[in-house]
């Protein structure tokens, strides 16, 4: 029945109509006794006249009314006026989600999103034993933030009596023909069977689809030849159909939609676990206090099949050599996506591999795989890395906050090899290793700010402010190896080996990378994927117990040793490192690909939004940075020389950049873009240099500057003097080689206190100000024009939402998100760079890959 404005029901007064359906008329009315707006649902008179469905509508309404879940929709009342029930809830302000999406599939970020908020409703529900039945798109809110509400629980099975088979009604897009519910509908329930928790997972599994593919997962001309297609064939495949989804996603997607519910996730809370593990969105930055560059190398970069040719060559030349072996060595690869290889282990029975991997782009997991299979099983273990292997169990991170390149840190989780929940026994671990009789463990975990080494559990045997890495129980169980990085940003260290009683009994030459650690079976050497200073060449080497060093493996490209068997195969892995750089101007379309050689980073964009300057630290670069500017229209990169950091003057005419020679004490110079000489300027008594800038006068710089006592924001005038520290003891987010700058009149500049909170300190003196509205997972760009906001960014790995926060009430909105066409092998996106207006923008992005490999043969 229609109702008009002004008409009470109870305390509510009927303000306007929102809306009617197959379940009754919706109208938003006003709550009189609390003064809050709510939405009225008035069920059908049928409803009154069968006190059985009655009943159960209050008892389902009751039950839902219970639950108190952000991602279901709140019921505040329920009654009956005029002989027709009504049920009363929030009022919403947003779309349907059919609506959301009908111009065409989401965008997949958004996708996960909303399914992981479905599915976290689902499981609310089911967990008080309420199942929806009738899950559809119209059936699911976007509100204006963003956030999904999953309405009419529990009100699907009272259109019908339960013995009276499953919800079928009319798509109002198509008059007379019957496919709205029926393509949302499970197999067990076309057939008239009991509906339980894992229908409302198939039914979200039909909505992930439609989302990712912009087309209904089964749409036939007739309800009935729906329905015959639900329970006879599969939709068609995803990557078909629209932009390429990873095979991970589609896995979750088609898990969601198998024909038995024994074979689809058995809850909705793991499949909300296995869509958050999609979103990348879970690690959080570690903020550090600035230390000195790490000069990382990055190998040459040749294809697979010439590495494999080059591995078989090469090995078999060098162990020819080394002795008169007829049999070379022989080398399979294993893996054939793209992505980064985090970890791999031989399983105890040596015939299967496990590993973790983020390949196309999507959050690390686990897979296993074996020498004679092209193809890897996913072990529905998502946003997790893999530590070490049992007969039983697998020892894994839950949790995978990035760390180095590949490294992660999370909770040591065991789970079992044959599939099912982890169970958590450590907090913050970034290492784990088995004895080879599986009855001891070694860890490595942070605590209280130091890394320490356990073994067994709880025995500290060695402990570090620097990061640990890669722990390896020797055979004999009386020794533990692992790596010690010189800090946090890098992967140059020492090979380190304590005895049961945490006396150091190696420390190997300094690397200037160290990539996996490994015993020979024998336990008489350790091996270790590692680059000496010298020669800048990647190795497998090792060493034995008296720490004398010898190459086992010399070939051209990156490897990472992780892993050797009791019958001395070995798993290694070939590595890519590369940074990119993309653009985006005012009047581009999309972002554009301005990258340089093999690590080009990206430093600042000229004031004009003309030019960029970055500087290459990769193998390209050799032992020193290159800095160069060029022009966004593509033109040829300018080699400025062996400079980093190069930073522009307000009129673009000279860059501020950073001296990379090998001498003890770093110069800063300013360096002309065009024609004109290098001016040195005077060195201050400071050890070191980061984050470095124009004043908006053009007649001073300013940079972050220490020494062992810290670090401190200094300007300097270009005239002369002394620098002058402005701002007390700072940290710097090193690992996003984040920008501080100062406010476009001059009088303030961001910095980040020692907790690594954002502030504002007045240059002139004074009392550092918080910036209101800031997140822990904030990253500065720049202020905005008038001085009022600033431009701050997240790192969500493969994009970057990049936010506008008003520095006076802390309200922020998101101005747009970075993203680089192609994520396979992404890890993060860094140095994003922004003028003023907010019109233009720049950033790099990290991308791995690796190739896995197995290796026999070796001695």
């Amino acid at each position: 029945m229609a109702l008009a404005s002004g008409i009470r029901i109870g305390p509510y007064e009927v303000l306007a109509p929102l809306g009617s359906g197959g379940m009754g008329e919706v109208y938003r009315a006003r709550d009189t006794r609390l003064g809050r707006d709510v939405a009225i649902k008035v069920l059908p008179q049928s409803l009154a006249r069968d006190t059985e469905r009655l009943r159960r509508f209050e008892t389902e309404a009751r039950a839902v009314a219970a639950l108190n879940h952000p991602n279901i929709l709140s019921i505040h009342d329920i009654g009956t006026h005029e002989g027709a029930p009504y049920l009363v809830s929030e009022c919403l302000e947003g779309e349907s989600l059919r609506q959301e999406f009908s111009g065409g599939a989401l965008p997949l970020r958004q996708a996960v999103q909303y399914g992981t908020e479905i599915a976290q409703g689902l499981a609310a529900a089911h967990d008080k034993g309420i199942v929806h039945r009738d899950l559809k798109p119209e059936n699911i809110f976007v509100t204006r933030d963003g956030r999904m509400k999953i309405l009419d629980f529990g009100l699907a099975k009272l259109v019908r009596p339960a013995d009276e088979g499953a919800t079928i009604e009319a798509d109002l897009t198509s008059a007379g023909v019957v496919l709205g519910t029926a393509g949302y509908m499970s197999p067990e329930q076309v057939k008239g069977e009991p509906a339980d928790a894992r229908s409302d997972i198939f039914a979200l599994g039909t909505i992930l689809y439609e989302m990712l593919s912009g087309q209904r997962a089964f749409r036939r001309d007739t309800s009935a030849e729906t329905m015959t297609a639900i329970l006879k064939e599969d939709p068609p495949e995803l990557s078909t159909l629209s932009k390429p989804i990873s095979p991970a996603m589609d896995r979750i997607v088609r898990r969601c939609l198998e024909k038995k519910p024994l074979q689809r996730f058995q809850s909705a809370r793991d499949l909300a676990f296995a869509l958050d593990g999609m979103s990348g969105t879970s690690s959080t930055s570690t903020t550090a206090v600035a230390v000195p560059p790490a000069q990382a190398k990055r190998g040459i970069q040749i294809g697979a099949v010439g590495l494999l040719i080059l591995l078989v060559a090469a090995a078999g030349w060098i162990l020819g050599r080394r002795s008169n072996r007829s049999t070379p060595p022989s080398i399979h690869q294993l893996t054939f996506e793209r992505g980064l290889i985090y970890a791999a282990r031989f399983a105890p029975d040596g015939r299967s591999i496990y590993y973790s991997a983020n390949w196309g782009g999507q959050p690390v997991q686990l897979y296993s795989t074996a020498p004679d299979s092209p193809e890897s099983r996913p072990l529905s273990l998502i946003n997790s890395t893999l530590f070490a292997a049992s007969p039983s169990q697998l020892a894994i991170s839950v949790g995978c906050e990035d760390r180095y390149i590949g490294n992660c840190q999370g909770n040591l989780g065991l789970v079992p090899v044959a599939g099912g929940t982890p169970r958590e026994i450590l907090k913050d671990a970034l290492s784990a290793d088995w004895t080879n009789d599986f009855k001891d463990m070694a860890v490595i975990s942070r605590v209280a700010g130091k890394y320490r080494v356990e073994f067994p559990r709880g025995k500290v045997l060695y402990e570090s402010a620097r990061p640990l890495a890669y722990v390896r129980i020797s055979p004999h169980k009386d020794a533990v190896a692992f790596a010690e990085f010189v800090n946090f940003e890098g992967d140059g260290g020492w090979v380190v080996v304590v005895n049961s009683a945490g006396k150091e009994l190696i420390r190997s030459q300094p690397y200037i990378s160290i990539e996996g650690v490994a015993w020979h079976p024998s336990g008489q050497e350790i091996w270790a994927g590692a680059t000496p200073q010298e020669g800048w060449a990647d190795a497998i080497h090792g060493l034995d117990l008296h720490g004398r060093d010898r190459v086992v493996l010399h070939l051209p490209g990156m490897l990472r040793l992780h892993d050797i068997s009791a019958d001395g195969r070995v798993l290694l892995s070939r590595e890519s490192w590369r940074s990119g750089v993309q653009f985006r101007g005012p009047s581009d379309a999309k972002e554009r690909d301005l990258s340089w050689l093999d690590y080009a980073t990206l430093r600042d964009i000229s004031a004009d939004g003309k030019q960029i300057t970055f500087d290459d630290w990769g193998a390209a670069g050799g032992a020193s940075n290159l800095a160069y500017v060029r022009k966004v229209d593509g033109s040829p990169a300018i080699k400025l020389g062996g400079w980093s950091a190069p930073v522009f003057s307000p009129d673009s005419s000279r860059v501020l950049a950073i001296e990379t020679s090998m001498s003890n004490t770093p110069n800063l110079a300013l360096l002309p873009t065009g024609a004109g000489d290098v001016q040195r300027l005077t060195p201050p008594p400071i050890q070191q240099f980061n984050d470095l800038g124009f004043m908006p006068d053009g007649k001073a710089v300013y940079f972050a500057g220490g020494d062992n006592q810290g670090m401190k924001f200094y300007i300097q005038d270009l005239a002369g003097g002394a620098p002058k520290a402005v701002t007390p003891l700072i940290s710097l987010k090193a690992s996003h080689f984040e920008t501080s700058s100062v406010s476009p009149d001059g009088k303030f500049i961001f910095a980040r206190d020692l907790n690594g909170k954002g502030e504002i300190c007045p240059i002139a003196g004074g009392d550092p100000r918080p910036i209101p509205g800031w997140s822990p997972d904030d990253i500065w760009i720049t202020w905005s024009a008038d001085g009022r906001s600033a431009y701050l960014f997240h790192d969500e790995k493969t994009s970057a939402p990049v936010y506008r926060l008003d520095m006076a009430t802390g309200k922020r909105e998101l101005v747009t998100t970075l993203s680089p066409g192609d994520s396979a092998g992404v890890t993060s996106l860094y140095n994003v760079r922004m003028t003023p207006d907010g019109k233009t923008y720049g950033y790099s992005f990290a991308r791995e890959l690796s190739d896995l490999f197995l290796m026999d043969g070796l001695r």
